[in-house]
């Protein structure tokens, strides 16, 4: 990333992703587009326990809707439910325990689900990570990217046909205006090349996240996809991923409820479902998934070899799971995506 493009980034951040840019864009916003009930419908929502997803998950409780918590911590979980319920009144509110970044434990996971409920109307990829220190989940992925990519991929792939079969399907990644300073490196999706720094790999997971969005709107045209920036959130991940830049920023960061606002609208509102499929969104609106002069754009054999990786991955885990079950591999099972 060029001093250039840093600085580009960062002053258009601190016009349109702080408090003041929240409540600039906000007097543009159409209150009825919330003024809706959602009793009947099903919202996953991972990382639901604090933060941006506790939000929009306790949003969603108020309209009526169905939610199911993803979390890690059991006893978080159950007091961010007890929360939510208490302050909405609704008793549709279900915990799962799921480490997002386990990602053998994310497919039996959705598996499992797929076999147990009828229908999913919504799925919010909203759980992430930056791990600054190079670390490997149990299928030997590094952390970041088995939590912020191959969780998101695995979840949204497996649950897919459920959505598919629901009223009015659509998968909503909470992704980040970082993304902007990357372009999707097809050779390295484990951070192995050079020196390991973990804002700039959460950056390359996020620009991921866009362009699994992307793809997945032109596969699936069944499905409502979007991608959304919150913008710069005081939530208890900052604090502790970034606390030089969350006590640098202060009071100018944003609220829960407004780094919340963008992903409820985009998984309540009948005007965000009339939008098109597979784009960006900041504070209600679409907005350019790459700054100007398009350095960060892909060519489509690049993204074609992005995903193919990602199904080799996710058929290994596949494969794992087989072992397990069986005591052998059989390469002859069929791919489960």
């Amino acid at each position: 990333m060029s001093m250039y493009r840093n600085a580009i980034w960062f002053l258009n951040g601190i016009h349109q992703y702080t408090r003041k840019g929240y409540e600039a864009a906000s007097k543009g916003f159409e209150p009825k587009d919330l003024d809706v009930s959602v009793v009947g419908r099903s919202f996953m929502i991972t990382g639901a326990n604090s933060g941006i997803g506790k939000a929009t998950a306790m949003a969603i409780a108020k309209k009526g809707g169905t939610v199911h918590m993803l979390c890690r911590n059991r006893d978080r979980a159950e007091e961010a439910k007890s929360d939510i319920v208490s302050a909405s009144g609704n008793t549709e509110v279900y915990v799962h325990i799921v480490d997002m970044s386990q990602t053998l434990r994310v497919w039996e996971f959705a598996e499992t689900f797929k076999k147990q409920h009828p229908s999913l109307n919504v799925l919010i990829n909203n759980a992430g990570c930056m791990v600054h220190k190079k670390e490997l989940n149990a299928e030997g992925m590094e952390m970041n990217f088995a939590t912020n990519t191959m969780g998101v991929y695995v979840l949204t792939q497996t649950l897919i046909p459920l959505l598919q079969k629901s009223r009015d399907p659509r998968v909503i990644t909470v992704s980040s205006g970082g993304m902007l300073v990357q372009k999707l490196r097809v050779d390295d999706l484990h951070s192995e090349k050079g020196y390991f720094d973990g804002v700039m790999v959460y950056a390359q997971n996020k620009r991921q996240q866009v362009v699994l969005t992307e793809h997945w709107a032109k596969t699936y045209p069944v499905i409502h996809f979007s991608a959304m920036h919150p913008g710069w959130v005081d939530t208890p991940a900052v604090s502790t991923a970034m606390p030089q830049f969350h006590q640098m920023m202060g009071d100018r960061l944003r609220g829960v409820e407004q780094g919340a606002d963008t992903v409820v609208w985009l998984a309540l509102s009948r005007v965000a479902a009339s939008t098109r499929s597979g784009q960006f969104f900041q504070d209600r609106k679409p907005v350019p998934a790459h700054l100007p002069l398009a350095w960060t754009r892909s060519s489509a054999e690049e993204i074609c070899n992005f995903i193919s990786q990602l199904e080799t991955l996710a058929r290994a885990v596949q494969l794992q799971h087989e072992a397990d079950a069986a005591g052998h591999l059989d390469p002859s099972k069929p791919h489960f995506v």
